[in-house]
């Protein structure tokens, strides 16, 4: 009888020692059991409804943290930009202006110039303007403008006003001079036809400078190319041609065209017509007479696609090294004595330069001095270039984009991306050959 209660005893205490041990273990199975639920909630319920759509339209980068300082949510440009990585702020002034303000409640402001690689290994400066302020009671929501390109555009404005007071007042201070002249000669009817003459001359220069600043400003109109068409090359030689023929004819300079037939060019008529024609007026301008210039068209493989190179060469005196790399600035001379002569206002390589951009090409030179220049218009072939022009325009009228996750941005080397540089200083054999 002993022995059976014993025995009942041990088994009572092994069966509530069980039930302890299953409970736990329903207990801690349950736990783990709502841990993915909860955690999956907390998740879903970081944004308030309706903020992912409203930030999404926003053209600026956008950002929101966690209590933790852990990225929740950010645009693809804010990933682009560098600011994420790794699943917080890459930059911690932002992300100390995020903890003051989770902190109070205040929304705050600040303009940073972050370090950015550039072209060729260059250390470019990105200008922002990052702001901060709560959402809800945990979160708090970053907004990153880009500064970039309109300080860019502000600094160059600067420089451009201060070079058209300059440029201005030269031919208008000339002209006062030379009235003044004509009334102190009165009596003299040789002097007065001497400075009527010369205020003719400033009258044209001062016409000739404020047609090419309009010239300037529609080639800077981002929606020049939305009157783009498909343009043949030996139409736009032949339309340089005849701008330039009596002038190369006062000076016995022949203008020989050739290259590949057939050739076609995607752009604007008048703007690309506009730089070409600046170019043979140039080569012209600058060469002595009894010489040749020479214009031609041919078709090049390049890393992004075939390119239309249309070049223009001259036997005139030829470009300083030192000179070559700033003649495409507004302005600038390389021998100013030779720019009053022949009537030159500085803008013209600029206003080709633009035209260029504008088309998704780039304008090039080769020179020699004592043995003539080669300036090249590269524009790419008609398919790539209405490709590049959408592609900018949906870039340009588009928003900031949908917020995404850190895990969909995982981390990983950017590439460059950069191509190499097209050589700036090679000569073009196709519009050598036209030349004896």
């Amino acid at each position: 009888m002993d022995v059976n209660a014993a025995v009942a005893a041990v088994a009572a205490i092994a069966g509530l020692c069980t039930g302890v041990v299953a409970m736990l273990a329903f207990r801690l199975s349950e736990r783990e059991r709502s841990r993915p639920a909860r955690t999956t909630q907390h998740t879903e319920a970081v944004l308030p409804p309706g903020v992912d759509t409203v930030l999404s339209v926003l053209r600026s980068s956008a950002v929101v943290l966690d209590e933790y300082d852990g990225v929740v949510k950010a645009s693809s440009a804010a990933y682009a930009l560098g600011l994420v990585r790794g699943g917080r702020i890459a930059v911690e002034p932002m992300l100390k202006m995020a903890r003051d303000t989770r902190r109070d409640g205040e929304i705050r402001q600040l303009e940073l110039d972050l370090p950015k690689r550039g072209k060729l290994g260059r250390s470019d400066v990105l200008a922002v303007s990052a702001r901060a302020a709560p959402l809800g009671a945990r979160l708090v929501l970053l907004l990153v403008e880009d500064l970039t390109e309109s300080r860019r555009i502000e600094a160059v404005r600067r420089d451009f006003v201060a070079n058209v007071s300059h440029e201005l007042k030269t031919p208008a201070g000339a002209l006062s001079l030379l009235s003044e002249a004509v009334l102190d000669a009165a009596e003299d009817p040789v002097a007065v036809t001497r400075f009527a003459g010369r205020m003719q001359n400033e009258a044209t220069r001062l016409t000739n400078l404020i047609q090419e600043l309009i010239d300037l400003s529609r080639v800077q109109d981002n929606d020049m190319l939305t009157a783009a068409e498909l343009v043949p090359v030996e139409e736009l030689v032949t339309e340089a041609l005849d701008r330039c023929r009596q002038q190369a004819g006062s000076k016995q300079i022949t203008i020989a065209s050739g290259g590949t037939a057939g050739l076609v060019v995607w752009g604007n008529r008048s703007q690309l017509s506009a730089a070409l024609g600046n170019l043979v007026e140039n080569a012209v301008n600058y060469s002595p007479p009894h010489t040749r210039v020479a214009i031609a068209g041919s078709q090049v493989s390049g890393s992004g696609g075939d390119l239309i190179e249309i070049a223009v060469t001259d036997q005139g005196v030829g470009i300083p090294e030192n000179d070559r790399e700033r003649v495409f600035e507004r302005f600038y001379r390389v021998d100013p004595a030779r720019s009053r002569q022949t009537g030159g206002t500085g803008l013209g390589l600029a206003i080709v330069k633009h035209v260029a951009a504008s088309h998704g090409g780039e304008v090039m030179v080769w020179s020699a001095e004592g043995q003539g220049s080669t300036f090249t218009l590269r524009l790419p072939e008609p398919g790539s270039a209405r490709e590049r022009h959408r592609a900018l325009r949906r870039k340009r009228e588009g928003f900031g984009g949908t917020l995404h996750e850190p895990a969909e941005f995982p981390d990983s080397v950017e590439a460059d991306g950069e191509a190499e540089p097209h050589n700036s200083t090679r000569t073009n054999e196709t519009a050598r050959e036209v030349l004896p």
